[in-house]
């Protein structure tokens, strides 16, 4: 029979591993989150015990597996147009103001997840458009993630109805998917190649991802130390252009962590502009 419990030691140095990989903190009472996680990975890698994964993944020696471990725990469940706001602020005040550079515009956003907020960006953009033709010559959005197993799914961009039931009104259900032919519906062409979807690990260097002029980094910075977080929000400080926004998760904030950034308050909800 499979052991599922883990030891003090051995959860403490898993806790050091995936900090040292991706910046997440789990802090001292997330075992059940590694045990639900990991275990289906016991089975999958002919592993006997949670024990023998966590030491093989500690050790290095099966990297297959380590990339499994690290993918397992930064897969995050995510909606259609989580929270709203930043969806209806992007529409009503950040792109008409963008829009007056008279140049493209570039999205990032990061820890896509399954894709259904950069995806949301894409149909904002093109209902936007639509209400106010001419206003966008050009927007283009980069959505990166450390996992590749969300990539993948990203890429395709076909989720069941469960899924889709998330957040998205039946009305935008009918405008930008279509029929995958097998029991799931997919984002259609012109949702779909606004988007480009890349690795991008948010501990490293973001400079060949290039400047934007508005980044979505929502509900990430939760799962990281304090400075890490400062490291982040530098970075992404110093790859936005002059005038650029900075979207945050609701429970986020920049207090103690950056002085790059003026807060404005949006009624509801709170978004960063770049000093």
């Amino acid at each position: 029979m499979t052991a599922i419990t883990i030891k003090d030691q051995e959860y403490k140095d898993f806790c050091r591993f995936l900090e040292a990989q991706c910046g997440i903190v789990l802090g001292d009472s997330k075992q059940y989150l590694v045990r639900s996680r990991l275990s289906p990975l016991v089975s999958r890698f002919s592993l006997s015990s949670l024990s023998e994964l966590l030491q093989l993944v500690i050790s290095g020696r099966n990297r297959e597996l380590r990339v499994a471990a690290v993918d397992a725990m930064t897969t995050n469940e995510t909606l259609w147009f989580r929270d709203g706001y930043p969806f209806t602020v992007m529409s009503d005040k950040i792109l008409p103001e963008l829009a007056a550079n008279k140049r493209p515009l570039k999205i990032w956003s990061a820890a896509s997840s399954s894709g259904q907020e950069p995806y949301s960006l894409a149909m904002t953009i093109l209902e936007t458009q639509a209400r106010r033709p001419g206003l966008l010559s050009s927007v283009s959005i980069t959505a990166t993630d450390i996992s590749q197993t969300m990539l993948d799914t990203c890429r395709a961009g076909a989720y069941d109805n469960l899924a889709l039931s998330r957040g998205l009104s039946p009305e935008r259900r009918r405008m930008f998917f279509e029929d995958n032919g097998d029991g799931r519906m997919k984002v259609n062409d012109k949702v779909k190649r606004m988007v480009n979807f890349r690795p991008q690990n948010l501990k490293d260097s973001y400079a060949l991802l290039g400047k934007f002029d508005i980044i979505f980094c929502r509900n990430v910075l939760i799962y990281f130390s304090p400075e890490m977080k400062s490291k982040v929000l530098n970075q992404m400080a110093a790859s936005l252009n002059p005038g650029g926004y900075l979207f945050l998760g609701a429970s986020e904030s920049l207090t103690g962590l950056t002085d790059k950034f003026e807060m404005i308050r949006c009624n509801p909800g709170i978004i960063y502009k770049l000093k």
